[in-house]
């Protein structure tokens, strides 16, 4: 019984020594892990702090607070509500969210918003002269270039591109062009008449 007793006591004193210094290896890391957190608090909290954005859009000049990392797009929809731009894929592979800035189209689900800091955009909104449509816009009705409607800014935006761009001068440089708009109800060939047409009246767009 003795001996059983004293390997008892034996395994409650390494027990307690376990325990001890577990205790004290906390005690030793907590401050250092506590430091850590707090600083990588800081820091997320310093990135999440929003940044000012000035640029001109439609014409007309804009300050607005973003959040880092928020996509043009996003900003044009929730922070400015020109939610004629589109979102689709989100990844700038369907088109439907094609701006210009500075004159260029640009995929604006791929472009950050602090990116564009001090350039000027134009999004569907700002084709339109008051009532009257843009010469693209009323190609597109003409031609009855759409269907459910939800692509058609970014193609019209893409279609002006086009032809400011140089690369109308054919029916299959329109289509390599414009491959990057995707048109699920498939009508490709009237958006081709459409920016044929636009682009042979030689009006200025």
């Amino acid at each position: 019984m003795e001996q059983k007793q004293d390997h008892c006591c034996n395994g409650g004193s390494r027990r307690n020594f376990i325990k001890k210094t577990t205790a004290l290896t906390a005690l030793s890391i907590v401050p250092s892990a506590i430091i850590k957190a707090g600083e990588h608090h800081e820091a997320i909290a310093s990135y999440m702090e929003k940044t000012p954005v000035q640029l001109e859009i439609n014409g007309k000049p804009y300050k607005v607070l973003v959040d880092p990392g928020v996509s043009l797009l996003d900003m044009l929809r929730e922070n400015v509500g020109l939610t004629g731009t589109k979102k689709g894929c989100d990844q700038g592979h369907c088109g439907a969210c094609i701006v210009h800035v500075d004159g260029k189209r640009v995929n604006s689900c791929l472009s950050e918003a602090v990116d564009n800091n001090g350039k000027k955009i134009t999004t569907i909104e700002g084709l339109a002269e008051g009532d009257k449509l843009h010469p693209m816009q009323e190609a597109f009705i003409k031609h009855d270039a759409f269907q459910c409607g939800y692509c058609t800014p970014g193609q019209i935006m893409s279609g002006v591109a086009c032809i400011r761009e140089g690369q109308a001068g054919s029916p299959d440089e329109i289509k390599e062009f414009m491959s990057d708009n995707i048109c699920r109800c498939g009508a490709y060939p009237n958006i081709v008449a459409a920016i044929t047409e636009v682009k042979n009246s030689g009006q200025k767009i």
